[in-house]
């Protein structure tokens, strides 16, 4: 029987680990964000009223079948006219909400066109928006507003939230229920994991699973967020969120790209990701390799995935193969 895997994330975080993980004999669910609010995802929504297909476009990618050229027209870009700025991708899943009557029902028609290898479910249906309010009043609205915050670690993160109330998917708490192991990450912490941690019955869903609860570690920190935290601070916070210690186990890259690369990116704020205090005992396993991905610079029409990663990037398969020995033990 095959093991039941759960992902919990979104946008390029969720792309990269998906790509890896679809290489197993494993019954994927990818849960993702719906906060995005930012570039083409953004304007469907304001224009259309749509909820937002940006991270879901990018999960489905991932786990599409052998169809070179489908994937390469759902990630296609336009660069001219009125739709200039626009995938088609996220065109098409805007209109199939409409015609289908629901963003989920017309995310089955997709899935079954594209041959995906698993089901991506959208965390939850309501249209909700991501709010920070910080410990001096400032409210900041919307995922993309946030993502370009960088005084927030600075200032202080008092509450993030969403508005209005959002209901879980029930298909996304099924699937939590179920699995064999729950993956949380990597991904833009308060843009892309945290949104589904807020969404009403996500938590509880999770706390109350008997799954292998993995956390998968971003590599650099970023600007004005994170950019004081350790491992232990991630794999804190999300337990306190969780109501517990719930993470099982920890992947986390130990290996450091080229000094030009490191400078370069310390020059816009953001670090490596270290660990705190090696020598004092964890209340996980960790799992510590090389996980970089080899540096790439092109830059693709047809693939607006692949040319928008960071430099500093996870290797899918090094990934995909660490999850799988972690999902596969006893």
């Amino acid at each position: 029987m095959k093991k039941k895997v759960v992902t919990i994330g979104g946008g390029t975080g969720s792309y990269t680990l998906l790509l890896g993980l679809k290489e197993y004999p494993f019954d994927i669910k990818a849960i993702v964000s719906m906060a995005d609010d930012g570039g083409s995802t953004g304007r469907l929504r304001d224009e259309l009223g749509v909820l937002p297909p940006g991270d879901v476009r990018q999960c489905l990618v991932a786990l599409s079948g052998e169809d070179k050229m489908l994937r390469k027209l759902f990630n296609y870009r336009f660069e001219k006219g009125q739709l200039s700025g626009h995938s088609f991708g996220n065109i098409m899943l805007s209109a199939l909400e409409k015609m289908c009557g629901s963003f989920s029902n017309g995310l089955e028609a997709v899935m079954k066109i594209l041959d995906i290898k698993g089901e991506v479910i959208p965390v939850t249906e309501n249209n909700v928006e991501l709010f920070i309010r910080l410990k001096n009043g400032e409210i900041l609205r919307g995922e993309s507003k946030i993502n370009h915050s960088f005084h927030i670690e600075k200032t202080g993160l008092g509450k993030i939230f969403l508005k209005p109330k959002a209901l879980a998917n029930h298909k996304a708490i099924k699937a939590i229920k179920e699995a064999d192991a729950i993956i949380i990450g990597p991904g833009n912490y308060y843009c892309s994991l945290i949104p589904n941690l807020l969404v009403d019955g996500i938590v509880k869903a999770i706390r109350d699973s008997r799954a292998k609860l993995i956390y998968v570690a971003n590599l650099v920190n970023k600007k004005g967020h994170t950019q004081g935290f350790f491992l232990e601070d991630y794999v804190n916070s999300i337990n306190d969120l969780l109501g517990g210690r719930r993470i099982g186990y920890v992947i986390y890259n130990n290996s450091r790209p080229s000094r030009g690369l490191i400078s370069k990116y310390k020059k816009r704020g953001e670090t490596l990701l270290e660990i705190k205090d090696r020598q004092s005992k964890k209340d996980f396993f960790l799992t510590e390799d090389n996980f970089l991905g080899k540096q790439s610079r092109q830059s693709s029409n047809f693939d607006v995935v692949a040319s928008s990663r960071a430099l500093i990037r996870h290797d899918s398969l090094k990934l995909g193969k660490a999850l799988a020995n972690i999902i596969k033990e006893r």
